[in-house]
């Protein structure tokens, strides 16, 4: 039986995955597996024998990772589940910023009580013309699940879609629509664009890449929408664009102190995955990426273990969590035959400073085999499944 914790409400779609193997609450005191999605867990404390934390999105900052990767505990997220619901938004703020909608509705709702709204709608709806997308450059910084279904999604408005992503991957490469080009440097983003959106993660490279100098290069009445990571943006920069008049609109999922209320900016209260199918498609792919995990020691999705798969073979399968240094896997295959243990496969991944084991072997193995395993330097977690 595995006890799994729930540290927000999850959706009820994880009943289909999870069987009578499975008990899934929100009190378990000491849970094998945690499902998340908001819930910070940076001073949770962690018992001993939880093994895995499995994040429903994309986004890890709630989760100490570094913390975790010392004891061992294997971080998963659900990358493109909420793909569709992003792009969805990126295209209504596309619309929105374009054809000043926000500011437009709020005027409208002045008018209440006033004489004659109809007419006064008439003369007054000028204030508000902008323009069409149809025809328009949109750069996308970041081709990934998100950036790519925006991409394509662009092209059929016929839009002219610049993409920029140095790490684009070759299954994204593949279903990306023959007009979008390929830009080879951000530069050509930032100078090209009618509107700019952003699907980069968010990390030490990527922080404030909208900065002082990257608005600088780009076009007059430019348009930027940043539904991907608040932190990418210097909004000092982008108020200052604001005031000057080489920024049109700043559309953020990502509303804070300084940006609420400033004119021609459009906060959106983080809506990004915020529909009932992303909430369903996060909860079921985290809850099958764990469920695997716990079961054969497969995975798939980890920010901080490498992609480690294979198919069970043998009688009995061990998993090894361990350094990456030399001599482990030796040291593994030494102590199987030390005990007349025929090994029927075995694979070993690295991920920066840690590696991971998975071996089938062709009989059952001791119970006091871990120990052996645990007097060896390097060796962080052993599981026999």
């Amino acid at each position: 039986m595995f006890n799994i914790l729930k540290l927000n409400e999850i959706s009820n779609k994880i009943d289909k995955i999870f069987d009578s193997d499975y008990n899934v609450t929100k009190d378990t005191e000491n849970p094998d597996g945690i499902l998340l999605r908001s819930f910070s867990m940076h001073e949770y404390p962690v018992k001993d024998k939880l093994l895995a934390v499995a994040r429903c999105g994309a986004g890890v900052n709630n989760i100490p990772i570094p913390d975790y990767s010392e004891k061992a505990i294997v971080v998963f997220n659900t990358p493109g589940a909420n793909a569709n619901a992003v792009k969805e938004l990126v295209l209504c703020s596309l619309i929105l910023s374009s054809r000043n909608i926000v500011s437009a509705v709020e005027w409208v709702n002045t008018l209440k009580g006033t004489p004659d709204i109809p007419k006064q709608v008439e003369s007054g709806k000028k204030a508000f013309i902008g323009p069409e997308i149809k025809g328009k450059t949109l750069g996308i910084i970041g081709l990934g699940a998100i950036g790519s279904l925006i991409a394509n999604s662009a092209v059929a408005l016929d839009m002219n879609v610049l993409g920029y992503d140095p790490f684009l991957s070759v299954d994204v490469a593949w279903k990306l629509s023959s007009e979008v080009q390929n830009a080879k440097s951000m530069q050509k983003i930032l100078t090209e664009s009618d509107y700019i959106t952003l699907h980069v993660p968010y990390n030490k490279d990527t922080k404030g890449i909208i900065n002082k100098e990257a608005v600088s290069k780009m076009k007059n009445g430019v348009t930027i929408i940043n539904c991907a990571r608040g932190e990418l943006v210097d909004n000092d920069a982008v108020i200052e664009g604001l005031k000057s008049g080489k920024i049109a609109k700043y559309v953020t999922d990502f509303p804070c102190e300084e940006l609420v209320g400033v004119k021609n900016v459009i906060t959106i209260p983080h809506l990004g995955a915020s529909t009932p199918e992303a909430e369903d498609n996060c909860a079921v792919m985290a809850a099958k990426q764990l469920k695997d995990f716990l079961e054969n020691g497969n995975i798939i999705n980890s920010v901080n273990f490498p992609t480690t798969v294979s198919p069970r073979a043998g009688v009995q399968r061990m998993t090894v969590v361990h350094k990456n240094v030399p001599g482990i896997i030796a040291k593994a295959t030494t102590i199987l035959s030390n005990h007349k243990i025929n090994i029927a496969n075995i694979l070993c991944t690295s991920r920066g400073e840690l590696a991971y084991m998975i071996i089938d072997v062709d009989s059952k193995m001791p119970k006091d085999i871990e120990k052996e395993f645990y007097c060896q330097e390097g060796i962080m977690k052993i599981r026999i499944l």
